[in-house]
């Protein structure tokens, strides 16, 4: 097998796991923040903050993974 054929079978492969890894962080991190506001109602807003910033950087592995997908894609022709 060639590079060509090799990058063709891996880059989606990537872009799947990153996509499942970032769905299951963002569902633990998701929650746990409302299971924390369940037992402290007050302070809702400091774990709703904190909550939006980590989903956030959650996200971010997804997004570089697209990226590299995308710049990677653009070897193989």
């Amino acid at each position: 097998m060639d590079y060509q054929s090799m990058l063709s079978l891996a880059l989606p492969l990537g872009v799947a796991i990153a996509a499942v890894g970032s769905a299951l962080g963002l569902g633990k991190a998701v929650g746990s923040a409302m299971e924390a506001i369940g037992r402290q109602p007050e302070a809702a807003g400091k774990i709703q903050t904190a909550m939006i910033i980590g989903a956030a950087l959650i996200e971010a592995l997804t997004i570089y993974a697209l990226v590299v997908f995308f710049i990677a894609q653009g070897k193989i022709g």
